[in-house]
């Protein structure tokens, strides 16, 4: 089976688990042909994803959120205006995805809640099935447990959510938890796609808290409150490209750029992690058994959903803002989800098989060797 990605690169989330699930396929004797990686207009992608995705990458136009660059917030208006305005370049990078879907002839697209991925299938409707990989379809779920007075946001949200997934075969929504087994709403539960170098990290505690921001704006926050508690050691990363790789301010308080493999290594031996609630960092912290403080990205409606169902997930708190004393004042009582969870990430490899073997063979009707899928006894949680 040939296998075309198509991976929205804001952030390091979907970037990671397009990494993880070609890790998976290789395994199971398919190609990842190619990765195709919406980008925005100034920014690179991370070195350790062109590291470790190991296919040739192709980078193309592709909308973004854009922020409130002093408060660190999503500004929405801006960002509608601003990517209607470049609509014509949008539509460029839809012929430049449908000539790497006509040079590569894939059997299969999986879109990692890349928008123009679902634009692209309903524009040019290729006859290559698409399966749309996120955590996001799981706000597709009613059963989900949204914030209060949040049904506009939820609309919203939804609509993108929707319009990435346009023409879609199937739709796997990574979950912390297993809601159902059973296909609802149009959508498959499916657990976490966690890389297999983090999987083999052997978790200690040197003591220091990790932080993990998306705008470098919400380092003042940190720094803030670093100043009233400077006997917590802090190893902040965040993605400023106009920063050193590394900025020591003190003794207990350093910045690094965004770096995969260091983060890894900073993740598996710190204290716990304080994140701007995104869905793979808190999947990796409960994977090794970290507690976490969630913090969502002011008005980000994701970020907010994803704090409030990492709490009912056992992984931690959540607060609004960076106050590190929630973090401190709560870890004496955490009690870690890390077998259950652990369980549940282990179905990860027989399940995507298995899903993404079953739609390519009805499109294809070609008959695949048998695939981890198929081989992998199914293990009950």
């Amino acid at each position: 089976m040939k296998v075309l990605f198509i991976v929205q690169g804001e952030g390091r989330g979907h970037l990671t688990q397009a990494v993880s699930l070609r890790q998976i396929l290789h395994s199971a004797g398919h190609e990842v042909a190619a990765v195709l990686v919406g980008q925005a207009r100034g920014r690179e992608i991370p070195a350790f994803f062109l590291e470790q995705i190991q296919a040739p990458v192709h980078p193309f136009l592709s909308p973004n959120l854009l922020y409130n660059g002093n408060k660190g917030s999503i500004c929405v208006g801006r960002t509608i205006r601003t990517h209607l305005m470049r609509a014509s370049a949008y539509m460029a990078s839809l012929r430049e995805i449908h000539e790497q879907v006509e040079a590569i002839q894939p059997d299969l697209i999986v879109n990692f809640y890349e928008v123009l991925g679902g634009l692209y299938k309903f524009v040019y409707r290729p006859e290559v099935p698409m399966v749309c990989v996120a955590h996001q379809y799981l706000l597709l779920h009613p059963q989900f447990p949204f914030p209060k007075n949040s049904w506009l946001a939820r609309q919203i949200v939804n609509f993108n959510t929707r319009l990435t997934a346009l023409g879609a075969t199937q739709k796997l929504a990574l979950s912390f938890r297993c809601f159902a087994r059973e296909t609802e709403y149009g959508l498959t539960m499916v657990p976490p796609l966690l890389r297999r170098e983090m999987k083999k990290s052997e978790p200690t505690d040197e003591g220091f808290a990790l932080v993990y921001m998306t705008h470098p704006s919400l380092s003042r926050q940190i720094v803030a409150w670093h100043e009233q508690h400077p006997e917590l050691c802090l190893h902040c990363f965040w993605d400023n490209s106009d920063a050193p790789e590394e900025q020591r301010i003190d003794d207990t308080l350093t910045f690094h750029r965004l770096n995969g493999p260091k983060y890894l290594r900073m993740m598996a031996s710190c204290k716990a992690l304080v994140t701007t609630a995104g869905f793979e960092s808190v999947c990796e912290a409960m994977y090794l058994g970290k507690p976490v403080l969630m913090v969502p990205v002011p008005k980000h409606f994701e970020q907010a959903c994803n704090a409030i169902d990492g709490v009912l997930s056992g992984a931690g708190a959540s607060s609004r803002t960076f106050d590190l004393s929630v973090l401190t004042d709560f870890l004496p009582y955490f009690q870690s989800p890390k077998v259950e969870f652990q369980a549940w990430c282990q179905e990860s490899d027989r399940l995507f098989v298995k899903h993404l073997e079953a739609v390519a063979r009805v499109k294809n009707k070609e008959t695949f060797a048998p695939g981890l899928g198929e081989l992998l006894p199914q293990t009950a949680f």
